[in-house]
């Protein structure tokens, strides 16, 4: 099982329930520090947790053996990647054959899903993704299936429109007219219409 790094700790919920239901899993836990750093370190804010310059794979890792009951010694940590290509090519080289469950921020997952089927192609892996909730969308942010809110608005914007412009298959995209972290995806046309509203609505939405 791989979980990626976020701010989305509903993750944690759904990785400890796959543990629990695969005990002789093994997790890699993947993550540096990125953009999501901030936005992980307000979240565990509440629990007394500051920022001391830990990965955010640390810090997720930590809060599933002490909140969670996940044993310490099924846990591996990759701490220098920075973006999710970097998740899956860092994290390909501990992952054995066999079948990988990959757990990310619902906003990422496609992408993610893609890095991790670039990076391992070729080899004797069957990959799946595990989107800890679909998000419910109100006019303050975007909420999980237990009704915590999990982005404020702007960031749930500037989340989305960032995943379709990775998507992409140009210049700034991750796919092979791009950085080349993933291989070549078709956004549906209603996919793209939607994105041009949102954009529209949005302006400011840095990552879009």
């Amino acid at each position: 099982m791989v979980l990626c790094g976020s701010a989305v700790l509903r993750s944690l919920d759904v990785t400890a329930d796959l543990l629990a239901e695969h005990p002789r899993a093994r997790l890699v836990v993947t993550g540096g520090r990125g953009h999501s750093t901030p936005a992980l370190f307000a979240a565990v804010r509440p629990w007394a947790i500051a920022d001391d310059g830990s990965s955010e794979a640390a810090v997720l890792a930590a809060l599933l053996v002490s909140r969670h009951g996940v044993d310490a010694e099924q846990v591996i940590l990759e701490e220098a990647s920075t973006h999710c290509g970097e998740n899956a090519s860092l994290t390909a080289p501990l992952l054995p054959d066999g079948r990988v469950v990959v757990v990310q921020d619902p906003t990422m997952q496609r992408r993610t899903h893609e890095s991790f089927r670039r990076a391992l192609a070729g080899r004797d892996v069957t990959i799946s993704s595990r989107a800890p909730f679909v998000p419910v969308v109100r006019r303050d942010g975007g909420y999980d299936d237990v009704g915590d809110r999990a982005w404020d608005l702007d960031r749930f914007v500037d989340l989305v429109l960032g995943e379709l412009r990775r998507l992409r298959d140009d210049e700034r995209g991750y796919g092979p007219r791009g950085t080349g972290f993933i291989g070549h995806v078709d956004l549906p046309p209603e996919v793209e219409a939607s994105a041009r509203v949102l954009g529209e609505a949005f302006p400011g939405a840095a990552r879009g």
